[in-house]
């Protein structure tokens, strides 16, 4: 396929992976569809809801002999330029409405919280995450909706628009040495010191409760991607940095139909493959280190263990991608094929693409994954540009420049 550029993959086929083990109780406790409901009509009422396009690209399946590919593409959503504004701005919400809750001795929804009573309880209170950059800009987001305090950390290696991203919405920002792990403990021992709130995309022992709410929010972009399609597809490529998109993705397919759910296959960098590891493994299995990638939303070193839930057992197989592979997904994409549309995709939108479009030039890769002519593929396109200046440096051109080609 000479049009398409040549990518490398390391697949891991999933030894734990059973397609007649039911969903069951414990995961549904983890992500349900009555809890979908409710973030569903939580989300849409939000002022700016808009569902995001899912995008067909057929001239891409052409090239790599599919019958099939579709693109939801998250740049969009809320305005911040990438799905999580589904996750930690409506987590912000569950936690302010269960605190004040509390205090008030009564139940609140999200829209109880937009009154002038309720902002000035909300003003009391002060939430905190650390990020790569997209969850802590829902967080601050979320919290400037609310009305509460937000601070938020990032890692040494975060760009400075990233940063500035952040702090637009109001949150101070505290840049920390190490890697995202070290700013998750640092904002978790800041946190117990000065009585915040943290809302983690990332759950680990005796912290559960708002991970959960934020994979659930994510789960409306699946939902709505579905009822876009009309059908379900044969085969989709998640990434994943904790696991918790991926996590959100195959439990809505694995819960409405274990029998026919599609082929699920979890992408990592090969730098921060966390998961990969831990299923070769056995256990869970940190990566260490400055995890050097220039996928940054995925550059997380340790697994977020309400997300093992699921794809322990959930994913057909783990694989990894490099930082080339990104780059080259974010230029075709950029620059498509025949009249395929345009997109603005960021470096973490596209590892999912990207090890897809390898597995289709690797023909072991395509045996072990069922991946052929009448295959239809699903892709999650997390984010746009949420970095400018290094879309620019990727591409070769402005995001807004790629945008108005789109456009035209």
């Amino acid at each position: 396929m000479p049009i398409l550029p040549s990518l490398t993959l390391n697949l891991f086929p999933n030894p734990a992976f059973e397609r007649s083990e039911s969903y069951g109780a414990a995961r549904s406790a983890v992500l349900g569809a009555p809890a979908l409901a409710q973030a569903e009509a939580e989300l849409t009422a939000w002022p700016g809801y808009q569902r995001t396009p899912l995008r067909s690209l057929p001239a891409l399946a052409g090239a790599i002999g599919v019958a099939s590919v579709h693109y939801k593409d998250e740049g969009s959503r809320f305005g911040l330029g990438s799905f999580k504004a589904l996750g930690g701005a409506y987590a912000v919400a569950r936690l302010l409405c269960r605190e004040i809750g509390r205090k008030l001795g009564r139940t609140l929804r999200p829209a109880d919280l937009l009154s002038d009573a309720m902002r000035a309880e909300c003003a009391a209170l002060t939430v905190s995450c650390a990020t790569d950059g997209n969850h802590g800009r829902s967080v601050a987001w979320g919290a400037r909706m609310f009305g509460c305090a937000c601070v938020i950390y990032i890692h040494a290696t975060v760009s400075e628009g990233r940063q500035r991203a952040i702090e637009q919405y109001g949150a101070t920002v505290v840049r920390t040495a190490g890697n995202y792990d070290d700013a998750v403990r640092q904002a978790d021992a800041d946190a117990r010191t000065h009585g915040r709130f943290v809302i983690s995309d990332t759950s680990y022992p005796g912290y559960m409760d708002v991970p959960r709410d934020v994979m659930q929010g994510y789960q409306l972009m699946v939902h709505e991607a579905v009822q876009q399609l009309g059908r379900w597809p044969t085969h989709v490529f998640v990434q994943a940095g904790v696991g918790g998109l991926a996590a959100a993705v195959c439990a809505y397919f694995w819960e409405r139909d274990p029998a026919r759910r599609p082929v699920f296959v979890v992408v990592e960098p090969d730098r921060a493959d966390c998961l990969l590891r831990s299923a070769r493994q056995g256990r869970l299995t940190a990566v260490t280190g400055e995890l050097d990638t220039l996928m940054a939303g995925l550059a997380c070193g340790e697994v977020s263990l309400l997300a093992w839930q699921i794809l322990e057992r959930g994913a057909n197989a783990f694989c990894t991608v490099d930082d080339a592979a990104a780059v080259a997904g974010m230029r075709l994409l950029a620059h498509p094929l025949g009249d395929d549309p345009t997109i603005v995709a960021g470096e973490s939108a596209v590892a999912g693409l990207a090890a897809a479009i390898a597995a289709r030039q690797d023909d072991a890769a395509s045996r072990a994954l069922g991946l052929d002519a009448d295959s239809s593929l699903l892709f999650f396109g997390s984010e746009a540009a949420t970095d400018p200046a290094l879309y620019a440096e990727l591409v070769g051109e402005t995001a807004q420049a790629v945008a108005n080609r789109s456009a035209a």
